[in-house]
């Protein structure tokens, strides 16, 4: 198992480290675009993007996000990716392979604040609010038809997506059953190719491990979609712009009437920036700078590097210290090793189990 255990680690430093890369400038990639992005990194002089972002004085991501600025850094700073990628764990921790939708409806009505919920996954929340009984946080029935919560204009968004990343790390060498525990949690708030979308994100991390290459795990992972779903093509065009220095504006352009959080066009430069680069730091830095859902981008992109087996480099892990900021109910910050612990405990006993 200390093969697993230093994936897993690495995995969760990638996506918390990538996370962190995006974190300062995504509403800046949201209010201003492409083009607004890049002139902040040209200003202070990021790119190509390698490092971790610098703040200048009165600048959008001073006043955003500055403990996730280069220099002012000294733990990883609350990010609902981050979130979510814990709370992934608590259920599994909770409910093993026995995993339902109702089991995370129950989960976020105990751990995720009403505040750190947005798009689909706030309509969903709104949905249980309104209509679920008072019993079923406590683990009653729900008392109505889950599917409604996903019942929303968002429901292809990136949320789902966002929350993938662990069902892959616990399972390896497993792409269908991690396709299935995404699956499972996605459901809640989303449909099609926002469920799509998760399913590949699991099932690539469940590949990664045992793979050949990165392509040939992307092609593992793509069994896990309908062939003719918007996520299956959204794939096969960050394929074939993988290594394409254009890729992202080209990626851009190709959904030029999608929202900035949609589950298509990020998880095209996903898959773009993950076969066309040859290390973390040009991988998340590519992404990243590609615009479009920073964070998010960069913290997906971070977790599937880190389960290839190499470890992340300590200039981007070292800023941070070891510290997870969480703002889940109960929790503010953890550490990293426990989280690697108890996410291989997670793994040992699927491994059991399945």
């Amino acid at each position: 198992m200390t093969e697993l255990r230093e994936r897993i680690r690495s995995a969760w430093q990638g996506r918390i480290s990538g996370c962190q890369l995006g974190k300062p400038v995504e509403l800046l990639s949201m209010t201003k675009g492409h083009e607004g992005l890049t002139e902040y990194l040209a200003s202070t002089g990021s790119l190509p993007l390698r490092d971790y972002v610098p703040a200048l004085p009165d600048s959008l991501p001073s006043k955003l996000a500055p403990g996730s600025c280069r220099g002012a850094m000294v733990r990883s700073e609350p990010d609902d990716d981050i979130n979510y990628t814990v709370l992934a764990l608590i259920l599994m921790e909770e409910n093993g392979l026995a995993l339902e939708t109702e089991h995370v409806a129950r989960a976020w009505l105990r751990y995720l604040p009403a505040g750190a919920v947005f798009t689909a996954e706030r309509a969903a929340y709104t949905t249980l609010l309104n209509r679920a009984p008072m019993h079923f946080a406590m683990g009653g029935a729900p008392g109505f038809d889950l599917t409604e919560c996903a019942d929303n204009e968002f429901n292809e968004w990136i949320g789902a997506q966002i929350r993938a990343d662990l069902y892959g790390w616990v399972c390896p060498g497993r792409p269908e059953l991690a396709a299935r525990l995404a699956r499972a949690d996605a459901a809640l708030s989303h449909r099609g190719d926002g469920i799509y979308g998760a399913q590949f994100v699991a099932a690539l991390g469940a590949t990664l491990p045992a793979a050949t290459s990165l392509s040939a795990a992307v092609e593992t992972a793509l069994a896990q979609l309908p062939p003719d779903s918007g996520a299956a093509a959204a794939v096969a065009l960050g394929r074939a712009e993988a290594g394409n220095p254009k890729g992202g504006e080209r990626i851009r352009a190709h959904y030029p009437d999608l929202s900035p959080v949609h589950t298509l066009n990020n998880l095209a430069l996903v898959v773009w920036a993950l076969l066309g680069q040859d290390e973390f730091g040009a991988a998340t830095g590519e992404v990243v700078a590609a615009g479009l859902d920073t964070d998010c981008n960069g913290a997906t992109v971070g977790g599937l590097w880190g389960l290839r087996g190499e470890p992340v480099p300590r200039a981007w892990t070292d800023p941070w210290q070891g510290r997870v900021a969480v703002s889940l109910a109960g929790q503010s910050e953890l550490e990293l090793e426990s989280l690697v612990d108890r996410t291989v405990a997670v793994a040992e006993r699927i491994e059991r189990e399945a």
